[in-house]
């Protein structure tokens, strides 16, 4: 039986792409975000202000996948104390309210930035070191997700999503952030095969896990990504530097 997966943030850069991958895979879909840009498809909702009516929409929902946030790493406090922190608790109440199995939260390779001038390998037992108001509000994030599961058993999984450009997305010097950036390049295809397998892996209570293509010599460690939701990236690039 396909499932009934709730997206929000869903015109989104990445609620695009997996709007129209999960669209393919035959899933009824549920779709929120605060523009619906002239989708009639999306319900357009203030996510940040509890409201009766847009919850409504995760009843009977077997998954949420919580894309809806601001995604610049340069935002204020004000801005992810209100899109990315408040919003999100909505969510999770809003999922557990609903009767919802599963909720997969778009964390961010920002909750880690603090080791990007270390070595060694990353993994999600490390501890966390954001650096800006961004990397926080996912690690709030992430901490929501785990009492949410530890009070009302409500299944998460959280993404540490890498470097997924708009548009066409293909990697190369032009990424931000330099090697850095380019070592954390998610394809459009393995980000939508990811989510894929966080809504419908089983046997997961609480988990959090990189999500990045397969990039040769990244520190990034996507062992426990593979395992525990089965994920098999198709795609990864060596970064390059410019001559």
């Amino acid at each position: 039986m396909m499932p009934t997966v709730l997206i929000t943030g869903a015109t989104g850069n990445l609620g695009r792409k997996l709007h129209a991958h999960a669209a393919t895979l035959g899933w009824t879909l549920r779709l929120l975000d605060v523009d619906a840009r002239g989708d009639p498809d999306v319900i357009a909702a203030d996510l940040a202000v509890w409201d009766d009516r847009w919850a409504g929409a995760f009843a009977g929902a077997d998954a949420v996948v919580h894309l809806a946030a601001t995604p610049s790493p340069e935002a204020s406090w004000a801005a992810v104390q209100r899109l990315n922190i408040d919003l999100t608790q909505n969510v999770y109440e809003a999922a557990v309210r609903g009767g919802v199995r599963r909720l997969v939260f778009a964390s961010s390779n920002w909750v880690m930035a603090g080791y990007r001038t270390g070595e060694g390998r990353l993994d999600t037992d490390m501890d966390p070191d954001p650096v800006n108001p961004y990397g926080v509000s996912k690690l709030v994030g992430e901490r929501m997700g785990r009492s949410y599961h530890e009070r009302w058993g409500l299944s998460v999984v959280c993404l540490r999503i890498g470097y997924c450009q708009r548009g066409e997305n293909q990697p190369g010097p032009q990424m931000k952030m330099g090697l850095w950036g380019q070592a954390m390049w998610l394809s459009d295809g393995d980000f939508c095969h990811g989510v894929e397998r966080a809504v419908l892996a089983d046997g997961i209570g609480f988990a959090v896990v990189n999500l990045m293509s397969d990039n040769p010599g990244m520190r990034w460690d996507i062992a426990a990504t593979r395992r525990i939701l089965g994920y098999a990236p198709r795609d990864g690039a060596t970064p390059v530097t410019l001559a």
